[in-house]
């Protein structure tokens, strides 16, 4: 399973249940890697989609701990087991973990390939993500040259497990 992300330089990932920063270049590959996919996500995640709507052109599957919380044309799971015997049905390859931070920590120990945007600057944050570079079976497989939004500085990486998971 993939999972896709951006950080700022302390690994933090929102504030008060929003992003850190809105940056269009990070929005297009999000598009471009999940368009077609599986993407994976929290209710309180969905709420911040524009008009709370599941993302076209994906299989939208909610996690929601709420047994009576539904949502149109998506799939809401109430576990983490039930959503692991769903996600089977897939390729792992074309499933994506998109957040929030509880969603992460769940299903990090069953991802092999993280695609972080690591964004040079250190926001005012509440929610974080594991620190992937103090993590040894994290590795950098790839990475974009320095990329420029306003003043901000950014990199598109790859980490991948160094062991791969499976379901």
């Amino acid at each position: 399973m993939n999972l896709i992300v951006a950080v700022d330089e302390n690994w933090a990932i929102g504030n008060k249940g929003n992003l850190l920063v809105r940056i269009p270049a990070d929005h297009r590959m999000f598009r471009e890697e999940t368009l077609g996919k599986v993407v994976v996500f929290g209710r309180k995640t969905i709420d911040t989609f524009p008009g709370g709507q599941p993302l076209e052109g994906r299989k939208n599957i909610v996690l929601s701990r709420n047994p009576s919380y539904t949502r149109k044309d998506a799939q809401v799971v109430h576990s983490l087991e039930e959503l692991l015997e769903t996600l089977k049905q897939y390729d792992s390859e074309d499933i994506y973990i998109i957040g929030g931070a509880s969603i992460y920590e769940q299903l990090l120990p069953y991802c092999d390939v993280a695609h972080v945007t690591k964004i040079d600057h250190s926001y005012t944050a509440d929610t974080y993500f594991p620190n992937l570079e103090k993590d040894e079976e994290w590795e950098i497989t790839a990475d974009s040259d320095e990329q420029y939004y306003f003043d901000l500085t950014y990199q598109f990486l790859k980490y991948e497990r160094k062991n791969k998971k499976t379901l």
